[in-house]
């Protein structure tokens, strides 16, 4: 007798389950279950229409190819830096979907390592366990990242664990913090490069030496369910950093740390943030853009339903003086403001540097850009501040439905914007 074959058994459950959800409807009347399956003396569902659909499924699932995913736990080669090399080697040489694991109640710690594509078939990073970087800093030896994903295309990095950067050691020498410090550049948590189709979700990251997770040159990107933390004193610690990526959606995260929540700098487009929590640091950030007389392009941002705490900046576009290109098509919605020095803020005169910087010529452009219902409180007199540039003046800028207080004010220069709806504090005049 011949054994059914896989896809046998599929059609065969797959009309089950299409009867059973049909009866289970009518579960406890008995006429109308039996007219389910007979209407007077003749089958409600003709054998005929049964084997019709059973062909036509089985042609289906017999087509289809069934992988089976290789399953490899980072213990299997070794506990240390050379057999987590190996480990991630296996899974990426993999010819069938694999899934690289990290156990859950275990604690590991990871020196600077680099996971490198292309990779055979797709990768499954499940962190279940906790994951913490070293504290000597000579074993960086001037590396910017920790732990890297360059090239790996149909990655998915999850599972529920801890990545923690043990970043103090690198705070408290930074020359922010450390006036007489030299000012150095402290290593990334979590850098993905170069990644197309990659999916980010259920991780805590926590006390990162620098940023905490950058997208560098990644496309189709999905990101949810993060927890990024560290002391509002932190340096420098944004939580995610997205630079020359595209497509990418931030959703269902809390971010509280030393820098900005969120930044998007030059080379990104069609950026997505929603349903975000953000506080204490400063702000969700588009910039800063085009420092050094450098030329920056983004386009085509939607931060969506977002809630900051005590930030030093809530929704912030940020340019410096001499630089090209733009920050355009961009739309603040649906943000809730607790206690948040200035709420609204345009500066097309940002300057983070020990020397002053000088009035310039010309400007990264600024325009298209919609606020709509923005409430809450704002802890600095100015909630709506737009200081733009003289050479390249703000455009196409749109308050619609704010109320941030009428105890504060609104200050303006060089600015080009609309109203729409109640604003409150009312707009300045030009």
């Amino acid at each position: 007798m011949m054994m059914p074959s896989l896809a046998h058994k599929l059609a065969c459950l797959i009309l089950c389950i299409l009867l059973l959800s049909k009866l289970h409807r009518c579960f406890g009347e008995e006429e109308a279950a039996r007219s389910v399956l007979f209407e007077g003396d003749q089958p409600a569902i003709p054998l005929h229409d049964l084997r019709s659909a059973y062909a036509k499924l089985y042609q289906l699932l017999a087509g289809m190819k069934v992988q089976a995913q290789e399953v490899i736990n980072i213990d299997a080669y070794g506990a240390n830096s050379q057999g987590y090399q190996k480990a991630w080697n296996a899974v990426c040489s993999s010819s069938t979907p694999a899934i690289l694991t990290v156990p859950e109640k275990k604690n590991y710690v990871l020196q600077p390592i680099a996971f490198s594509g292309p990779c055979k078939s797709s990768v499954t990073v499940m962190i279940k366990g906790s994951v913490e970087a070293p504290v000597d800093r000579s074993l960086w030896a001037g590396k910017r990242y920790w732990i890297m994903f360059s090239g790996v295309d149909n990655l998915s990095v999850g599972g529920g664990g801890v990545i923690n950067g043990n970043g103090n050691v690198w705070w408290q020498n930074s020359c922010k913090i450390k006036k007489s410090s030299p000012c150095v550049d402290a290593p990334t948590a979590l850098t993905f490069n170069g990644c197309k189709n990659l999916r980010v979700e259920n991780l805590r990251i926590q006390n990162s030496q620098q940023i905490h997770v950058s997208f560098q040159s990644c496309s189709d990107v999905d990101v949810s369910h993060l927890s990024i933390t560290a002391p509002g004193t932190s340096p420098n610690t944004d939580g995610i950093h997205v630079t020359e990526t595209q497509s990418i959606t931030i959703s269902d995260s809390v971010i509280a740390t030393g820098d900005d929540c969120i930044s998007i700098v030059s080379g990104s487009a069609n950026v997505m943030a929603k349903n975000i929590v953000c506080g204490p640091g400063h702000g969700i950030s588009i910039g800063s853009l085009g420092s050094g007389n450098s030329q920056a392009r983004v386009s085509d941002v939607t931060v969506d339903t977002a809630r900051l705490s005590g930030t030093t900046n809530g929704v912030r576009i940020k340019t410096w003086q001499g630089g090209s290109g733009y920050a355009k098509n961009i739309v603040f919605k649906n943000i809730v403001m607790q206690n948040v020095k200035n709420p609204i803020i345009i500066d097309q005169n940002y300057c983070d540097s020990n020397k002053p910087c000088h009035e310039q010529g010309s400007a990264v452009e600024v325009g298209n850009v919609l606020y709509k219902n923005i409430t809450g409180t704002s802890a600095s007199e100015d909630a709506i501040a737009l200081s733009c540039s003289k050479a390249t003046p703000c455009h196409g800028i749109v308050l619609q439905d704010i109320n941030l207080g009428h105890s504060t004010q609104s200050s303006c220069e060089n600015a080009k914007w609309s109203k729409l709806g109640s604003v409150v504090p009312s707009p300045c005049t030009n």
